[in-house]
C-alpha cells in the first residue's frame, strides 16, 4: 500500500474536471492539485515555455511526495508529456483529445475537436490524426478566450453562447456528429456547448477515461492505496488562493484551504 499522494496539475481550474473524476473513482487516495494560474493561459504560450513550466511543476509535486502525476492539461501534455516521462521516474498520465472513441462513434464520418493552438501543434495530436484520419475527417478549432472565460467564472449565458457559436457553427456546417473537448477547462462549459451543438451531436469529455487510466497504472505499479477511509486533498496555486478556493466551493462544493506558491525563475517555492 502507498498512501503517498497523486499529483494533478493544470494551468488553472480546468484540471479540476479531471480531479473530480479521479477522486470519484479512487476516493481513498490522497491527491495534490496544482493550478499554475500565474502563467495562464498555456494555450497562448510557446511549446518550450509550457514544457519548462511543466517540468518545474512535476518536480514540485515530486518534492511533495507524489507517487504518480496527472498532466491534467491538454496543452501541457501536447508540449511536454513525452519529455516528462523521460525526465522523471514516477508514472505520468497525460491528456489526449479523445479522437479514438470519437472515430468509433461517428455516423457521418466527421468529428470535431476543440482545443488550444499548442495542443494542435503538438506531436501527440499529430500522431492521433495520423492514426485515425484515414477513417474519419477531423475538423479542428483552436478556441482562444474560452480558458479565460472559465477562469472568470463565465460558464453560461449570452457571452459564452455567442463565443461558442463562433467556434462551433463552422464545424457543425461541415456535418460533424461527435465533438471532442480537447481542453480540461471545456467540460465546465458543457451545458452551453451541448446547447449550441444540438441534440444530434455527441460531446465527449475524456476525464473519466483518464481517471480509469490512473487506476490501471496505480494497480500495475503496485501503488494503490488500499485503506477504506477517504483520502486527504491539498490545493496549491501560483495565482490567487482566494480565487481557487471560490472555484472549489462553486464547482465542486469543497471547502478547503489553498496554499500559495511563487515562481523563482523556473523553480517553485511555497510563498
Amino acid at each position: 500500500m502507498s498512501d503517498r499522494p497523486i499529483g494533478i496539475f493544470d494551468s488553472g481550474v480546468g484540471g479540476l474536471s479531471v480531479w473530480k473524476e479521479v477522486v470519484r473513482l479512487l476516493p481513498e487516495e490522497n491527491v495534490i492539485y496544482f493550478a499554475d494560474s500565474a502563467h495562464l493561459p498555456y494555450g497562448e504560450r510557446s511549446q518550450e515555455e509550457v514544457k519548462a513550466f511543466s517540468e518545474a511543476i512535476v518536480a514540485f509535486l515530486v518534492e511533495q511526495g507524489a507517487k504518480l502525476v496527472v498532466v491534467a492539461c491538454n496543452t501541457a501534455s501536447a508540449a511536454a508529456l513525452y519529455y516528462l516521462r523521460e525526465r522523471f521516474s514516477i508514472p505520468i498520465v497525460g491528456m489526449e483529445p479523445a479522437v479514438k472513441p470519437a472515430a468509433k462513434q461517428t455516423h457521418t464520418g466527421k468529428i470535431g475537436v476543440i482545443g488550444t493552438k499548442v495542443t494542435f501543434q503538438g506531436l501527440l495530436f499529430k500522431r492521433l490524426v495520423e492514426r485515425f484520419s484515414k477513417d474519419v475527417i477531423i475538423h479542428t478549432c483552436a478556441c482562444p478566450g474560452l480558458v479565460e472565460m472559465v477562469e472568470e467564472g463565465i460558464l453560461n449565458g449570452q457571452e459564452a453562447e455567442e463565443r461558442l457559436r463562433d467556434y462551433l457553427l463552422p464545424m457543425l456546417a461541415e456535418g460533424i456528429d461527435v465533438l471532442v473537448l480537447g481542453c480540461t477547462h471545456y467540460p465546465f462549459l458543457r451545458g452551453v456547448i451541448e446547447k449550441v451543438a444540438g441534440p444530434k451531436v455527441k460531446v465527449i469529455d475524456p476525464s473519466e477515461a483518464v481517471a480509469r487510466q490512473v487506476k490501471r497504472v496505480l494497480e500495475r505499479e503496485g501503488l494503490r492505496c488500499t485503506r477504506t477511509r477517504q483520502g486527504e486533498y491539498r490545493f496549491y496555486t501560483s495565482g490567487s488562493p482566494e480565487k481557487l478556493a471560490h472555484f472549489l466551493r462553486r464547482l465542486l462544493g469543497i471547502e478547503s484551504p489553498v496554499f500559495q506558491v511563487k515562481w523563482e525563475g523556473l523553480s517553485i517555492k511555497l510563498a
